[in-house]
């Protein structure tokens, strides 16, 4: 099982100035949920405990109404014949087929799939389930929940080009102005914010929410609605850690900067250097790392 973190290439700048060095990100992999041997969800986690991950989401999706419900919970495999009690599964199914999913190379492996079977009425259930979860998109705890394969977390986008940069003082002031911002924060304490900004610094949009990816949705769907994509020019910054999902939205809207108060995870950094995107993270006081791209943040 891979761990929980790993190295990352870090760029600090301290006072302006920049030193380069190692840093530790939380591992995020994606992880397919199966059902009978056919793609569920897909839920971005940090690998560990994923039988019993894959049993809590499906209790909370209501797949489960006890345990009496679960058959068996087990990673898949790439190859290899189907274990006894496990028919299910069918190997001419491309939905089983690893190298089809994307589950061969050195991002993507087996032990990201788990497949569950069900028993009593949860089991005579299994085609509703599916049908009615393909017409789930997200939800407040996953981004990315609805997408059935992991390999259709992919994009064919080419990488981001940007001609401009970012000043330091720009960056270093966003997480002030982002918070000056937060209404509902200052009522709740637990809320989330993203913030589209300008090269120079102005917020000129910003949304808050219980999902730090709701938050972005929200400010990329109001500029969708004034027909304002792509956000070529503009700089997301949002108010918790950096997840591939926030980075993905970004890519998706033709945002070129990403930054945040606190950590990218490791998928996060992966997709930014693809992408193209500026990934900057712990932007507090005069400090920040920058994890990806770091040539648009100017001194």
């Amino acid at each position: 099982m891979d761990a929980a973190f790993r190295p990352v290439s870090v760029t600090r700048v301290r006072a302006g100035r920049r030193v380069e060095g190692i840093d530790h990100a939380a591992t995020e992999e994606p992880l397919e949920v199966r059902l009978h041997g056919r793609p569920f969800a897909v839920i971005m986690r940090t690998p560990g405990a994923d039988r019993e991950l894959a049993a809590g989401f499906l209790f909370a999706e209501g797949v489960l109404k006890s345990a009496d419900d679960l058959g068996t919970i087990e990673h898949c495999r790439q190859h290899g014949p189907t274990e006894a009690g496990h028919n299910d599964l069918d190997d001419n199914n491309p939905t089983n087929n690893p190298a089809r999913l994307g589950l061969t190379d050195d991002n993507q492996h087996p032990e990201n799939v788990v497949n569950v079977t069900l028993v009593n009425d949860a089991a005579r259930r299994v085609d509703q389930l599916l049908a009615e979860r393909r017409q789930v998109t997200t939800n407040s705890s996953c981004g990315l929940c609805g997408r059935l394969t992991i390999e259709s977390l992919r994009t064919d986008r080419s990488p981001l080009r940007c001609e401009w940069t970012v000043a330091r003082l720009v960056l270093l002031a966003m997480p002030d102005r982002l918070r000056g911002a937060q209404s509902v924060f200052d009522q709740t304490g637990g809320l989330h914010a993203a913030g589209l900004f300008t090269a120079d610094g102005r917020l000129e949009q910003m949304a808050e929410d219980v999902g730090r990816h709701n938050a972005v949705d929200k400010v990329v769907g109001r500029m969708l609605m004034h027909d304002a994509l792509p956000l070529s020019n503009h700089i997301l910054f949002v108010s918790g850690r950096t997840s591939f999902e926030i980075v993905q939205k970004a890519f998706l809207a033709g945002i070129s900067v990403v930054g945040s108060v606190s950590a990218p995870s490791s998928l996060a950094i992966d997709l930014a250097e693809d992408a193209g995107i500026t990934l900057v993270g712990f932007v507090r006081g005069d400090s920040f790392n920058i994890y990806a791209h770091t040539s648009r943040i100017a001194d």
